[in-house]
């Protein structure tokens, strides 16, 4: 029997930016929108953190129970390359996605726009083929020593987006060891799962397939394949990147099917754009089997509630008594609900 077919190509762009260099990076981004879009795709993942870069062996001067000046100067020349959401950088992002016709996700170290505020989160920005700005996605738990530097996200952008490309998802990096999280975008019907990453390790083919055979969705693994004569020269030289070794990080980007198969990639160690057609109706094909938020949940025993409240710090209340909230933390995910 022929089974129905909705068939979609998608890309991945294992791929450095320019370090701590954002016009020269926004240029990179640019083209690498377009050759994806002429080679047919409809959606293009870029890694975690490509704007304006994962800073990656940098320990900004902190130890337990000091900081240093050397290290809060290294902390202002980051933020100043942060992306405001919106702002200039988003308006260049989206006008990529706009003259391609394409969709574009990609991963940014996120400023608050407000003032006064000094907080940075790393964030996935979608964009849709018309250039708007349709979701950001931030990190709700940062790993290790990341959460010295950036905060943590909230439930308010834990969702699935509907799109010509399918029903779109993700989390970022290790967000992905999250079992309710993952939950959460089953519930949601993801189709297309994204985990862009830093983690170039072996054991992280083994969770991407792990997620598509569990999810029963295409999962798109996408990470940066970085050098250290890829930086500049005063971040270079600092101690605690000499130390290191040339490779920083060697890639592992990869793409799988919904039953775990390998559909291309693992790369490591170059700078290569994977391509992929998806057939979405194998998502349904897949769960004849397995659904772990259908037919092989059992509610009775297991329930998840996900709150997707945006967590206000402050609230303050107007003249007449009423509680004024500040503005949500993801407002293009309240836009949508």
């Amino acid at each position: 029997m022929t089974k129905t077919s909705r068939r979609v190509k998608v890309a991945v762009v294992q791929a450095a930016p320019v370090l701590f260099d954002l016009p020269a990076t926004l240029q990179k981004i640019q083209r690498l929108v377009q050759d994806c879009a002429s080679a047919g795709a409809r959606l293009v993942l870029f890694p975690e953190a490509f704007i304006p870069a994962y800073p990656r062996g940098l320990s900004f001067g902190m130890v337990v129970g000091q900081r240093s000046q050397d290290g809060r100067n290294q902390w202002q020349r980051f933020y100043e390359e942060a992306v405001e959401i919106p702002g200039e950088v988003t308006k260049v992002l989206g006008a990529a996605s706009r003259e391609a016709g394409i969709h574009t996700v990609v991963g940014v170290v996120e400023r608050e726009s407000r003032v006064g505020r000094g907080t940075l989160y790393c964030t996935l920005l979608y964009f849709g083929p018309d250039g708007e700005l349709l979701h950001r996605h931030r990190k709700l738990k940062p790993t290790g020593s990341e959460r010295l530097i950036w905060g943590e996200g909230d439930g308010s952008s834990l969702k699935v987006l509907e799109t010509d490309a399918g029903r779109v998802g993700g989390l970022i990096c290790w967000e992905n060891y999250m079992p309710l999280a993952r939950v959460a975008l089953y519930a949601e019907g993801v189709e297309v799962y994204l985990a862009p990453t830093a983690d170039p390790r072996d054991t992280w083919q083994a969770t991407l397939r792990h997620i598509a055979c569990e999810g029963r969705c295409f999962v798109l693994g996408c990470n940066q394949f970085v050098t250290k004569s890829m930086l500049p020269r005063e971040w270079a030289e600092l101690d605690e990147v000499q130390t290191q070794s040339e490779i920083l990080c060697r890639g592992g980007s990869a793409i799988y099917s919904p039953l775990g198969e390998l559909l291309a990639g693992p790369v490591f160690d170059r700078e290569e754009v994977l391509f992929a057609d998806l057939d979405l109706g194998e998502v349904v094909c897949a769960k004849l089997d397995f659904d772990a938020v259908g037919h092989y949940a059992r509610p009775d025993v297991f329930q998840l509630h996900v709150n997707r409240q945006p967590a206000a710090t402050v609230r303050f209340t107007d003249l007449d008594g009423d509680i004024v909230t500040e503005p949500s933390s993801c407002p293009a995910a309240k836009k949508e609900e």
